[in-house]
């Protein structure tokens, strides 16, 4: 016989759908050629057996009872060839050192003319019902089996493979046989037998990913009938296309595919992190141990062989969608954790200082600190009282609010931490709780920042508020006060005369200690006001601050 390879003595090429590629592959013991054989072959009986199986559920629900009897025979000998060629081609013959195609193709003679003559039988009885749907089904069986029939009677491979063979020849035995195989059909099998309950299971949307139209056809309907939205992709570049641009629940994907295949797609949809948390079932008619390790390394939630059982297959897609609905559901309690979680830091860093509330979330409950170098500022609206009384209270806090709310963001910009609000009163400081060298110039800035937000503020609403400011620098102590509603504070001298400095001074100046002015230096221009009495110590120089540019 001439290598498979090549042309037959009439000068034609073999068949397209010849397996002599794969067999020829087969001398050098290559495993993976055998499970694509293996395949190959067991797609046609997939087609055979899906397709039988759902006709039999539609003529059993629209009371079809003339086809039913040969649409299970049909069904039964698809379950025989397909035991024929898993024992025929089973890992283990391999050692045997041949692989016997000659009685594979007589064993598989009789089932496989019973697959056709009853498919044409049935053909005649759906077109002369007019049952259109059936019609439909049963071409395809009666397609799929004269392809398994045509890769079986075509000439371009041998009866006999010689595995390992020193010079690679193709030999042929035709007298050696396999034996008597007398496999049983397949069974019916039902969800209980998988423990699974007859509850509804919960829709979702599927993608199902096959290169074969007629695999994938028998997919989708399988997964409607479970009341599923399914979208169909013919390859693995398309799958990964419609994944990014849709929203899925889970991916039916086959293995063997051309150009990307079910690996390389499932590897590219675990290293995506908007696709990794879908899960991936493996479906292929590839059933060597190997493929079904390197699918779950690779990230697949699952594996099953094709051709499959639909209450199998039910089972392993409900698995998997709970798996999902579990991982969403804990993805959803750490989002709404978080939330909840930076709400209460927002609430907590309104209160105390960040600094110090890293402290109280790593544990500590007693916190005071104290620190030389810091400067105090204190600002009070002059004539309040007098304010109030002509306006509603609604009124009179919201204005409150509003200018208040624009030192905060003065605070914020320049880096300073607000103390507290008293009244009407408004307390910052420098250098506190993060020390910084700077910390009297920072609060003079401030200072002049919160004379402008004023002015502006008067404009806006045709009024005439004023504010006193007085600043000291000097040590002081802080730390946290309660242990419900908490607060941080000041304590010390610096702060009681920097109050002083305040409540003592002019409307719309900064009034400063002798040893602020001293820290600022040359920055900026000074008024000398002389001694001030302050109360619970003796007088002190106290000064009028200025810019350089401004005018007395």
């Amino acid at each position: 016989m001439s290598d498979p390879g090549s042309k037959t003595s009439e000068g034609t090429a073999p068949p397209s759908g010849s397996l002599a590629p794969l067999i020829r592959a087969l001398h050098s013991r290559d495993m993976e050629a055998l499970s694509k054989l293996r395949h190959s072959l067991r797609t046609p009986l997939n087609q055979i057996i899906g397709y039988s199986e759902m006709l039999m559920e539609s003529a059993e629900e629209n009371n079809i009872g003339g086809v039913l009897v040969d649409l299970k025979r049909i069904h039964t000998s698809g379950g025989q060839l397909l035991a024929l060629i898993n024992d025929a081609l089973a890992p283990w013959k391999i050692e045997t050192g041949k692989i016997d195609f000659a009685g594979l193709r007589r064993d598989m003679r009789t089932p496989l003319n019973a697959v056709i003559g009853y498919a044409e039988l049935c053909l005649d009885e759906a077109n002369a019902g007019k049952h259109e749907d059936l019609v439909k089904d049963l071409e395809k069986i009666l397609k799929a089996g004269k392809n398994l029939f045509a890769l079986f009677e075509s000439t371009s491979y041998p009866d006999q493979i010689d595995i390992g063979s020193p010079t690679g020849d193709l030999g042929i035995a035709g007298d050696v046989t396999l034996g008597a195989i007398n496999p049983p059909a397949i069974p019916v099998t039902t969800a209980e037998d998988f423990g699974v309950t007859a509850e509804p299971m919960p829709t979702a949307h599927i993608l199902a990913v096959d290169d074969d139209e007629m695999n994938r056809d028998m997919l989708v309907r399988r997964l409607q009938k479970l009341s599923h939205e399914v979208t169909e992709a013919g390859t693995g570049r398309e799958a990964l296309g419609k994944l990014k641009d849709g929203n899925f629940d889970l991916v039916l994907l086959d293995i063997l595919m051309p150009d990307l295949d079910g690996f390389q797609t499932l590897e590219f949809m675990k290293a995506d992190p908007r696709l990794k948390h879908i899960p991936v079932i493996m479906l292929t008619a590839l059933d060597d141990v190997e493929s079904t390790v390197r699918c779950i390394e690779a990230g697949a939630e699952d594996y099953v062989p094709k051709p499959f059982n639909p209450t199998v297959l039910r089972a392993r897609i409900t698995a998997s969608l709970e798996k999902k609905r579990l991982r969403d559901q804990e993805q959803a309690y750490l989002a709404q954790l978080q939330v909840e979680r930076s709400k209460s830091e927002r609430l907590l860093l309104n209160v105390l200082p960040k600094a110090i509330a890293e402290r109280l979330k790593a544990g500590q409950r007693t916190i005071v600190d104290s620190f030389i170098d810091s400067t105090v500022l204190f600002a009070d609206i002059v004539g309040f009282t007098r304010i109030a009384s002509k306006q509603s209270p609604h009124r009179t806090v919201q204005l409150l609010n509003e200018i208040f709310s624009g030192f905060d963001r003065i605070a914020e910009q320049l880096e300073l931490e607000k103390i507290k609000t008293i009244g009407d009163a408004y307390m910052m400081v420098s250098g506190v709780p993060v020390m910084r060298s700077d910390h009297a110039e920072a609060c003079a800035n401030a200072a002049f920042e919160m004379l402008e937000a004023v002015r502006v503020f008067n404009r806006r609403h045709q009024l005439d508020w004023s504010i006193r400011i007085g600043m000291n620098s000097g040590p002081v102590v802080a730390g946290i006060i309660g242990t419900k509603k908490f607060s941080y504070d000041l304590w010390g001298d610096t702060v009681n005369i920097a109050s002083r400095m305040e409540s003592h001074g002019q409307p719309g100046k900064i009034q400063i200690s002798e040893i602020t002015m001293k820290l600022l230096g040359n920055k900026f221009d000074y008024q000398s006001l002389g001694e001030i009495d302050v109360k619970s110590t003796k007088p002190m120089p106290a000064y009028l601050l200025r810019r350089k540019d401004e005018k007395k």
